[in-house]
Protein backbone atom coordinates (compact mmCIF):
# COMPACT_ATOMS: atom_id res chain seq x y z
CA UNK A 1 0.00 0.00 0.00
CA UNK A 2 2.80 2.44 0.93
CA UNK A 3 4.60 1.61 -2.32
CA UNK A 4 1.50 2.38 -4.38
CA UNK A 5 0.94 5.61 -2.46
CA UNK A 6 4.51 6.69 -3.15
CA UNK A 7 4.08 5.76 -6.80
CA UNK A 8 0.92 7.90 -7.09
CA UNK A 9 2.57 10.81 -5.31
CA UNK A 10 5.59 10.63 -7.60
CA UNK A 11 3.51 10.69 -10.77
CA UNK A 12 1.48 13.60 -9.40
CA UNK A 13 4.75 15.39 -8.70
CA UNK A 14 5.90 14.81 -12.28
CA UNK A 15 2.65 16.28 -13.54
CA UNK A 16 2.43 19.24 -11.22
CA UNK A 17 6.04 20.41 -11.10
CA UNK A 18 8.86 20.32 -13.61
CA UNK A 19 8.27 22.36 -16.73
CA UNK A 20 4.77 23.36 -15.68
CA UNK A 21 6.41 25.42 -12.93
CA UNK A 22 8.32 27.34 -15.56
CA UNK A 23 5.39 27.97 -17.88
CA UNK A 24 5.66 31.75 -17.56
CA UNK A 25 9.35 31.76 -18.37
CA UNK A 26 9.61 29.39 -21.33
CA UNK A 27 7.40 28.07 -24.08
CA UNK A 28 7.63 24.27 -24.32
CA UNK A 29 9.28 24.24 -27.74
CA UNK A 30 11.68 26.96 -26.67
CA UNK A 31 13.25 24.76 -24.01
CA UNK A 32 16.76 23.55 -24.58
CA UNK A 33 19.54 21.77 -22.75
CA UNK A 34 21.03 25.00 -21.45
CA UNK A 35 17.94 26.40 -19.72
CA UNK A 36 16.41 23.09 -18.67
CA UNK A 37 18.46 22.82 -15.47
CA UNK A 38 16.88 26.03 -14.16
CA UNK A 39 13.42 24.46 -14.06
CA UNK A 40 12.00 23.33 -10.73
CA UNK A 41 11.55 19.57 -10.52
CA UNK A 42 14.09 18.90 -13.26
CA UNK A 43 15.84 16.29 -11.13
CA UNK A 44 12.73 14.14 -10.65
CA UNK A 45 13.44 11.02 -12.70
CA UNK A 46 11.12 9.60 -15.35
CA UNK A 47 11.18 5.79 -15.29
CA UNK A 48 11.33 4.43 -18.83
CA UNK A 49 10.83 0.91 -20.14
CA UNK A 50 12.40 -0.09 -23.47
CA UNK A 51 10.52 -2.40 -25.83
CA UNK A 52 12.96 -3.67 -28.44
CA UNK A 53 16.63 -3.23 -27.54
CA UNK A 54 18.43 -4.45 -30.64
CA UNK A 55 20.21 -2.11 -33.04
CA UNK A 56 18.08 1.06 -32.88
CA UNK A 57 16.67 0.21 -29.48
CA UNK A 58 20.18 0.15 -28.00
CA UNK A 59 20.94 3.52 -29.60
CA UNK A 60 17.79 4.94 -28.02
CA UNK A 61 18.66 3.32 -24.67
CA UNK A 62 21.99 5.16 -24.73
CA UNK A 63 20.34 8.47 -25.60
CA UNK A 64 17.77 8.19 -22.82
CA UNK A 65 20.49 7.18 -20.33
CA UNK A 66 22.37 10.39 -21.14
CA UNK A 67 19.46 12.38 -19.69
CA UNK A 68 20.00 12.98 -15.99
CA UNK A 69 16.28 12.85 -15.21
CA UNK A 70 15.72 9.48 -16.91
CA UNK A 71 15.90 6.17 -15.07
CA UNK A 72 15.93 2.87 -16.96
CA UNK A 73 13.17 0.82 -15.37
CA UNK A 74 12.80 -2.19 -17.68
CA UNK A 75 14.02 -3.89 -20.85
CA UNK A 76 12.03 -6.14 -23.17
CA UNK A 77 12.99 -8.12 -26.27
CA UNK A 78 12.24 -11.42 -27.95
CA UNK A 79 15.97 -12.23 -28.18
CA UNK A 80 17.36 -13.23 -24.79
CA UNK A 81 20.93 -11.83 -25.13
CA UNK A 82 19.43 -8.40 -25.81
CA UNK A 83 17.46 -8.59 -22.57
CA UNK A 84 20.41 -9.78 -20.50
CA UNK A 85 22.76 -7.40 -22.40
CA UNK A 86 25.28 -10.23 -22.77
CA UNK A 87 27.16 -9.84 -26.05
CA UNK A 88 28.95 -13.15 -25.54
CA UNK A 89 25.64 -15.01 -25.88
CA UNK A 90 24.75 -13.50 -29.26
CA UNK A 91 24.62 -15.93 -32.19
CA UNK A 92 28.15 -15.81 -33.71
CA UNK A 93 26.79 -15.54 -37.25
CA UNK A 94 24.95 -12.34 -36.33
CA UNK A 95 28.16 -10.77 -35.06
CA UNK A 96 30.16 -11.98 -38.07
CA UNK A 97 27.69 -10.84 -40.73
CA UNK A 98 26.19 -7.77 -39.07
CA UNK A 99 28.89 -6.30 -36.81
CA UNK A 100 27.53 -2.77 -37.20
CA UNK A 101 23.96 -3.73 -36.36
CA UNK A 102 24.53 -5.95 -33.31
CA UNK A 103 24.79 -3.76 -30.18
CA UNK A 104 27.85 -4.14 -27.96
CA UNK A 105 25.66 -3.82 -24.83
CA UNK A 106 27.34 -4.12 -21.43
CA UNK A 107 25.74 -0.94 -20.06
CA UNK A 108 25.99 -0.22 -16.35
CA UNK A 109 22.62 0.58 -14.83
CA UNK A 110 22.67 2.45 -11.52
CA UNK A 111 19.49 0.79 -10.26
CA UNK A 112 17.55 -2.43 -10.64
CA UNK A 113 16.24 -3.03 -14.17
CA UNK A 114 13.38 -5.47 -14.73
CA UNK A 115 13.73 -7.83 -17.73
CA UNK A 116 10.86 -9.10 -19.87
CA UNK A 117 10.40 -11.36 -22.90
CA UNK A 118 6.76 -10.22 -23.33
CA UNK A 119 6.04 -6.49 -23.66
CA UNK A 120 2.59 -6.93 -22.13
CA UNK A 121 4.24 -7.92 -18.85
CA UNK A 122 6.33 -4.77 -18.96
CA UNK A 123 3.17 -2.71 -19.45
CA UNK A 124 1.74 -4.25 -16.27
CA UNK A 125 4.64 -2.78 -14.29
CA UNK A 126 3.11 0.19 -12.45
CA UNK A 127 6.50 1.72 -11.72
CA UNK A 128 7.10 2.41 -15.44
CA UNK A 129 6.11 5.95 -16.46
CA UNK A 130 6.92 5.80 -20.16
CA UNK A 131 8.11 3.42 -22.88
CA UNK A 132 10.43 3.72 -25.83
CA UNK A 133 9.39 1.38 -28.65
CA UNK A 134 12.05 0.41 -31.20
CA UNK A 135 10.75 -2.87 -32.58
CA UNK A 136 10.27 -3.85 -36.26
CA UNK A 137 7.70 -1.71 -38.06
CA UNK A 138 4.90 -4.28 -38.13
CA UNK A 139 4.78 -4.22 -34.31
CA UNK A 140 4.54 -0.43 -33.87
CA UNK A 141 0.77 -0.09 -33.97
CA UNK A 142 -0.14 -2.77 -31.43
CA UNK A 143 2.61 -1.90 -28.98
CA UNK A 144 1.87 1.83 -29.13
CA UNK A 145 -1.87 1.38 -28.64
CA UNK A 146 -1.40 -1.15 -25.83
CA UNK A 147 1.09 1.15 -24.11
CA UNK A 148 -1.35 4.07 -24.28
CA UNK A 149 -4.11 1.86 -22.89
CA UNK A 150 -1.77 0.87 -20.04
CA UNK A 151 -1.32 4.54 -19.14
CA UNK A 152 2.26 4.85 -20.38
CA UNK A 153 3.67 7.83 -22.25
CA UNK A 154 5.18 6.67 -25.54
CA UNK A 155 8.23 7.42 -27.65
CA UNK A 156 7.62 5.44 -30.85
CA UNK A 157 10.45 5.09 -33.34
CA UNK A 158 9.94 5.84 -37.01
CA UNK A 159 8.25 4.80 -39.17
CA UNK A 160 5.10 5.47 -37.18
CA UNK A 161 3.18 2.51 -38.64
CA UNK A 162 3.24 -0.21 -41.28
CA UNK A 163 -0.06 0.82 -42.88
CA UNK A 164 -2.25 3.89 -43.21
CA UNK A 165 -5.09 2.33 -41.21
CA UNK A 166 -2.72 1.40 -38.38
CA UNK A 167 -1.43 4.95 -38.26
CA UNK A 168 -4.87 6.49 -37.96
CA UNK A 169 -5.79 4.03 -35.18
CA UNK A 170 -2.62 5.04 -33.31
CA UNK A 171 -3.40 8.74 -33.70
CA UNK A 172 -6.93 8.18 -32.38
CA UNK A 173 -5.67 6.17 -29.41
CA UNK A 174 -3.30 8.98 -28.44
CA UNK A 175 -5.91 11.70 -28.98
CA UNK A 176 -8.43 9.89 -26.78
CA UNK A 177 -5.97 9.53 -23.90
CA UNK A 178 -4.03 11.73 -21.52
CA UNK A 179 -0.76 10.22 -22.62
CA UNK A 180 2.19 12.05 -24.16
CA UNK A 181 3.16 10.39 -27.43
CA UNK A 182 6.01 11.45 -29.70
CA UNK A 183 7.38 9.99 -32.93
CA UNK A 184 11.09 9.41 -33.51
CA UNK A 185 11.43 11.43 -36.70
CA UNK A 186 14.56 12.89 -35.25
CA UNK A 187 15.17 15.81 -37.59
CA UNK A 188 12.20 17.50 -35.93
CA UNK A 189 14.66 18.14 -33.10
CA UNK A 190 17.34 19.78 -35.25
CA UNK A 191 17.82 23.51 -34.66
CA UNK A 192 18.47 24.05 -38.37
CA UNK A 193 15.04 22.79 -39.32
CA UNK A 194 13.19 24.31 -36.39
CA UNK A 195 14.26 27.65 -37.90
CA UNK A 196 13.85 26.75 -41.59
CA UNK A 197 10.34 25.43 -40.90
CA UNK A 198 9.46 29.05 -40.13
CA UNK A 199 11.59 30.74 -42.80
CA UNK A 200 10.76 28.66 -45.89
CA UNK A 201 6.95 29.03 -45.68
CA UNK A 202 7.52 32.75 -45.02
CA UNK A 203 9.19 33.05 -48.44
CA UNK A 204 12.92 32.87 -47.67
CA UNK A 205 13.68 31.28 -51.06
CA UNK A 206 10.51 32.44 -52.81
CA UNK A 207 7.75 30.20 -54.09
CA UNK A 208 8.91 26.57 -53.81
CA UNK A 209 7.81 24.38 -56.70
CA UNK A 210 10.24 21.44 -56.65
CA UNK A 211 11.96 19.43 -53.91
CA UNK A 212 14.08 16.31 -54.16
CA UNK A 213 15.91 13.95 -51.81
CA UNK A 214 17.61 10.60 -52.15
CA UNK A 215 18.91 7.58 -50.26
CA UNK A 216 21.75 5.79 -52.05
CA UNK A 217 23.49 2.57 -50.96
CA UNK A 218 25.22 0.19 -53.36
CA UNK A 219 24.10 -3.32 -52.37
CA UNK A 220 25.17 -4.87 -55.71
CA UNK A 221 25.52 -7.75 -56.34
CA UNK A 222 24.24 -9.94 -53.49
CA UNK A 223 22.35 -7.59 -51.14
CA UNK A 224 20.97 -9.49 -48.16
CA UNK A 225 21.79 -12.81 -49.82
CA UNK A 226 19.69 -15.84 -50.64
CA UNK A 227 18.77 -18.16 -47.80
CA UNK A 228 16.53 -21.11 -47.02
CA UNK A 229 14.29 -21.49 -43.95
CA UNK A 230 15.99 -22.86 -40.85
CA UNK A 231 15.47 -23.09 -37.11
CA UNK A 232 16.04 -19.83 -35.22
CA UNK A 233 18.48 -19.72 -32.31
CA UNK A 234 16.94 -21.37 -29.25
CA UNK A 235 16.80 -18.04 -27.40
CA UNK A 236 15.11 -16.16 -30.30
CA UNK A 237 11.29 -16.22 -30.11
CA UNK A 238 10.46 -16.20 -33.81
CA UNK A 239 6.70 -16.55 -33.38
CA UNK A 240 6.63 -13.50 -31.12
CA UNK A 241 8.80 -11.60 -33.61
CA UNK A 242 6.26 -12.28 -36.38
CA UNK A 243 3.41 -11.04 -34.21
CA UNK A 244 0.42 -9.98 -36.35
CA UNK A 245 2.02 -11.08 -39.61
CA UNK A 246 1.21 -14.48 -41.09
CA UNK A 247 3.43 -17.32 -39.96
CA UNK A 248 6.41 -18.29 -42.07
CA UNK A 249 9.52 -20.27 -41.11
CA UNK A 250 12.49 -18.38 -39.71
CA UNK A 251 15.01 -17.21 -42.25
CA UNK A 252 18.45 -15.87 -41.34
CA UNK A 253 18.27 -12.91 -43.75
CA UNK A 254 15.04 -11.60 -42.22
CA UNK A 255 15.81 -11.16 -38.55
CA UNK A 256 17.50 -9.54 -36.86
CA UNK A 257 17.80 -6.27 -38.80
CA UNK A 258 17.48 -7.48 -42.42
CA UNK A 259 13.69 -7.37 -42.16
CA UNK A 260 14.03 -3.87 -43.64
CA UNK A 261 14.22 -5.42 -47.11
CA UNK A 262 11.02 -7.47 -46.73
CA UNK A 263 7.75 -5.71 -47.54
CA UNK A 264 5.75 -7.61 -44.91
CA UNK A 265 7.83 -6.02 -42.15
CA UNK A 266 9.32 -2.80 -43.56
CA UNK A 267 10.86 -1.24 -46.67
CA UNK A 268 13.46 1.37 -47.46
CA UNK A 269 11.20 4.28 -48.32
CA UNK A 270 9.65 4.01 -44.85
CA UNK A 271 12.99 3.29 -43.19
CA UNK A 272 15.33 5.91 -44.66
CA UNK A 273 13.00 7.78 -46.98
CA UNK A 274 10.52 8.79 -44.28
CA UNK A 275 13.11 11.10 -42.69
CA UNK A 276 13.30 13.12 -45.90
CA UNK A 277 9.57 12.99 -46.57
CA UNK A 278 8.81 14.27 -43.08
CA UNK A 279 11.37 17.04 -43.39
CA UNK A 280 10.04 18.12 -46.78
CA UNK A 281 6.39 18.10 -45.69
CA UNK A 282 7.34 20.15 -42.62
CA UNK A 283 9.41 22.74 -44.50
CA UNK A 284 6.79 23.31 -47.20
CA UNK A 285 4.04 23.43 -44.56
CA UNK A 286 1.83 20.85 -46.29
CA UNK A 287 -0.44 18.18 -44.80
CA UNK A 288 -0.67 15.66 -47.62
CA UNK A 289 -0.26 15.29 -51.38
CA UNK A 290 -3.15 15.16 -53.83
CA UNK A 291 -1.52 12.51 -56.03
CA UNK A 292 1.38 10.07 -56.11
CA UNK A 293 3.13 7.98 -58.73
CA UNK A 294 6.02 5.55 -58.37
CA UNK A 295 8.23 3.52 -60.65
CA UNK A 296 10.91 0.99 -59.87
CA UNK A 297 11.76 -2.63 -59.37
CA UNK A 298 14.47 -5.11 -58.49
CA UNK A 299 16.81 -4.38 -61.37
CA UNK A 300 20.34 -5.33 -60.32
CA UNK A 301 20.63 -6.86 -56.85
CA UNK A 302 20.24 -10.64 -56.78
CA UNK A 303 18.89 -11.47 -53.31
CA UNK A 304 15.72 -12.50 -51.45
CA UNK A 305 14.37 -8.99 -50.93
CA UNK A 306 10.70 -8.32 -51.65
CA UNK A 307 11.18 -4.56 -52.12
CA UNK A 308 12.74 -2.71 -55.07
CA UNK A 309 16.43 -1.97 -55.31
CA UNK A 310 15.54 1.12 -57.38
CA UNK A 311 12.56 3.37 -56.68
CA UNK A 312 11.46 6.86 -57.65
CA UNK A 313 8.27 8.33 -56.20
CA UNK A 314 6.68 11.63 -57.15
CA UNK A 315 4.16 13.52 -55.04
CA UNK A 316 2.05 16.45 -56.19
CA UNK A 317 0.75 18.92 -53.60
CA UNK A 318 -2.32 21.05 -54.10
CA UNK A 319 -0.44 24.31 -53.56
CA UNK A 320 1.72 23.61 -56.61
CA UNK A 321 4.79 21.70 -55.41
CA UNK A 322 6.35 18.56 -56.88
CA UNK A 323 8.36 16.34 -54.52
CA UNK A 324 10.49 13.45 -55.71
CA UNK A 325 12.33 10.89 -53.61
CA UNK A 326 14.78 8.34 -54.94
CA UNK A 327 15.77 5.12 -53.20
CA UNK A 328 18.71 3.64 -55.09
CA UNK A 329 20.56 0.58 -53.80
CA UNK A 330 22.45 -0.18 -57.02
CA UNK A 331 25.05 2.62 -57.11
CA UNK A 332 26.81 5.14 -54.90
CA UNK A 333 27.06 8.91 -54.53
CA UNK A 334 24.34 11.42 -53.71
CA UNK A 335 22.18 13.15 -56.33
CA UNK A 336 22.30 16.30 -54.22
CA UNK A 337 25.29 18.65 -54.72
CA UNK A 338 25.42 19.51 -50.99
CA UNK A 339 23.70 17.80 -48.08
CA UNK A 340 20.77 15.42 -48.46
CA UNK A 341 17.90 17.67 -49.58
CA UNK A 342 17.47 20.15 -52.42
CA UNK A 343 14.56 22.61 -52.32
CA UNK A 344 14.12 24.90 -55.32
CA UNK A 345 12.37 28.25 -54.99
CA UNK A 346 11.87 31.17 -57.36
CA UNK A 347 14.42 33.27 -55.45
CA UNK A 348 16.96 30.62 -54.49
CA UNK A 349 17.75 26.98 -53.78
CA UNK A 350 18.14 25.48 -50.32
CA UNK A 351 20.72 22.71 -49.87
CA UNK A 352 20.86 21.28 -46.38
CA UNK A 353 22.46 18.89 -43.94
CA UNK A 354 21.22 18.44 -40.38
CA UNK A 355 23.21 21.24 -38.73
CA UNK A 356 24.22 23.36 -41.72
CA UNK A 357 22.76 24.63 -44.98
CA UNK A 358 23.40 26.79 -48.01
CA UNK A 359 21.12 29.08 -49.97
CA UNK A 360 22.20 29.58 -53.56
CA UNK A 361 20.61 32.64 -55.24
CA UNK A 362 18.63 31.97 -58.39
CA UNK A 363 19.87 33.42 -61.69
CA UNK A 364 17.52 35.07 -64.20
CA UNK A 365 16.17 32.88 -66.98
CA UNK A 366 14.77 33.79 -70.36
CA UNK A 367 13.53 37.38 -70.71
CA UNK A 368 14.31 38.25 -67.06
CA UNK A 369 16.60 41.16 -66.14
CA UNK A 370 16.85 41.06 -62.34
CA UNK A 371 20.26 40.61 -60.73
CA UNK A 372 19.45 38.66 -57.54
CA UNK A 373 16.32 38.12 -55.47
CA UNK A 374 18.03 36.73 -52.37
CA UNK A 375 21.51 36.85 -50.87
CA UNK A 376 23.77 33.83 -50.80
CA UNK A 377 23.86 32.31 -47.35
CA UNK A 378 25.88 29.66 -45.56
CA UNK A 379 24.85 28.69 -42.05
CA UNK A 380 26.77 26.25 -39.88
CA UNK A 381 25.33 25.59 -36.42
CA UNK A 382 28.06 23.11 -35.52
CA UNK A 383 30.60 23.74 -32.76
CA UNK A 384 33.59 21.52 -33.24
CA UNK A 385 34.09 20.04 -29.80
CA UNK A 386 30.99 20.97 -27.82
CA UNK A 387 27.91 18.96 -26.89
CA UNK A 388 25.58 21.89 -27.50
CA UNK A 389 24.89 24.08 -30.52
CA UNK A 390 25.01 27.87 -30.37
CA UNK A 391 21.32 28.04 -29.36
CA UNK A 392 21.84 25.70 -26.38
CA UNK A 393 20.31 22.60 -27.90
CA UNK A 394 22.16 19.32 -28.34
CA UNK A 395 24.14 18.78 -31.52
CA UNK A 396 22.34 15.48 -31.92
CA UNK A 397 18.73 15.91 -33.07
CA UNK A 398 17.65 12.62 -31.47
CA UNK A 399 18.85 13.92 -28.10
CA UNK A 400 16.72 17.03 -28.60
CA UNK A 401 13.70 14.88 -29.47
CA UNK A 402 14.18 12.73 -26.35
CA UNK A 403 14.74 15.84 -24.21
CA UNK A 404 11.51 17.33 -25.52
CA UNK A 405 9.64 14.08 -24.80
CA UNK A 406 10.81 14.00 -21.19
CA UNK A 407 9.96 17.69 -20.80
CA UNK A 408 6.45 17.03 -22.08
CA UNK A 409 6.01 14.10 -19.70
CA UNK A 410 6.68 16.45 -16.81
CA UNK A 411 4.50 19.26 -18.09
CA UNK A 412 1.76 16.93 -19.44
CA UNK A 413 1.73 19.00 -22.61
CA UNK A 414 1.00 16.79 -25.63
CA UNK A 415 2.39 19.15 -28.29
CA UNK A 416 5.74 17.41 -28.71
CA UNK A 417 8.26 18.14 -31.45
CA UNK A 418 6.67 15.35 -33.51
CA UNK A 419 3.07 14.57 -32.56
CA UNK A 420 1.28 11.37 -33.61
CA UNK A 421 -0.67 13.32 -36.25
CA UNK A 422 2.52 14.75 -37.77
CA UNK A 423 4.27 11.38 -37.62
CA UNK A 424 1.29 9.69 -39.23
CA UNK A 425 0.96 12.22 -42.05
CA UNK A 426 4.63 11.92 -42.95
CA UNK A 427 4.67 8.12 -42.73
CA UNK A 428 1.61 8.07 -44.99
CA UNK A 429 3.74 9.49 -47.80
CA UNK A 430 5.97 6.41 -47.66
CA UNK A 431 2.91 4.14 -47.59
CA UNK A 432 1.32 5.96 -50.57
CA UNK A 433 4.50 5.58 -52.61
CA UNK A 434 4.67 1.86 -51.81
CA UNK A 435 1.05 1.37 -52.85
CA UNK A 436 1.57 3.37 -56.06
CA UNK A 437 4.51 1.14 -56.96
CA UNK A 438 2.54 -2.05 -56.28
CA UNK A 439 -0.49 -0.93 -58.29
CA UNK A 440 1.52 0.76 -61.07
CA UNK A 441 -1.05 3.57 -61.07
CA UNK A 442 -1.13 7.32 -60.65
CA UNK A 443 -3.15 7.51 -57.45
CA UNK A 444 -5.32 10.41 -56.31
CA UNK A 445 -5.44 10.87 -52.55
CA UNK A 446 -8.28 12.20 -50.39
CA UNK A 447 -6.31 13.20 -47.29
CA UNK A 448 -9.39 14.05 -45.23
CA UNK A 449 -10.95 10.61 -45.51
CA UNK A 450 -7.62 8.85 -46.15
CA UNK A 451 -8.75 6.93 -49.20
CA UNK A 452 -7.77 6.82 -52.85
CA UNK A 453 -10.47 8.24 -55.07
CA UNK A 454 -9.52 6.44 -58.27
CA UNK A 455 -8.45 2.91 -57.29
CA UNK A 456 -10.21 0.29 -55.22
CA UNK A 457 -7.18 -1.96 -55.65
CA UNK A 458 -5.06 0.68 -53.92
CA UNK A 459 -7.60 1.09 -51.11
CA UNK A 460 -7.31 -2.61 -50.33
CA UNK A 461 -3.64 -2.01 -49.53
CA UNK A 462 -4.35 0.55 -46.80
CA UNK A 463 -4.38 -2.31 -44.28
CA UNK A 464 -3.73 -6.04 -44.04
CA UNK A 465 -5.38 -8.94 -42.21
CA UNK A 466 -3.73 -9.66 -38.88
CA UNK A 467 -2.85 -13.18 -37.90
CA UNK A 468 -5.15 -14.50 -35.18
CA UNK A 469 -5.40 -13.86 -32.27
CA UNK A 470 -3.86 -10.42 -32.98
CA UNK A 471 -6.26 -7.61 -33.81
CA UNK A 472 -6.01 -3.86 -34.14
Amino acid sequence: MDKMKNRTSRRKFLQQTGIATAGMAFSLKGLNAANYNRIAGANEKVRVGFIGVGNRGSQMLSTFMSMKDCEVAALCDIYEPYITRDHSKVEPRYIRDMPGQIPLMGEEFPGKVERYADYRKLLENKSVDAVCIATPDHWHALQTIHSIEAGKDVYIEKPFSKTVREGRAMVNAAANSRQVVTVGLNRRGASTFLQLAKDIPAGKIGKVTFVTACHVSNMYPSGIGKMKPEDPPADFNWDAWLGPRQFRPYQYNIAPYKFRWWEDYANQISNNGVHYLDLIRWLINEVAPVSVTATGGNYAVDDDRTIPDTLQATFEFGSGIIVTINIVETSSGSFIPYGFLEMRGTKGTLLTNENDYKIVPATPGQFQTWKSLVDAETVNMMTDDKVYLSDGRYRNSTSNLVRNFLDCIKSRQKDTYCTPEEGHRSTCLAHLATIALITKQRLEWDSKNEVFTNSEKANQLLEYEYRKPYHL
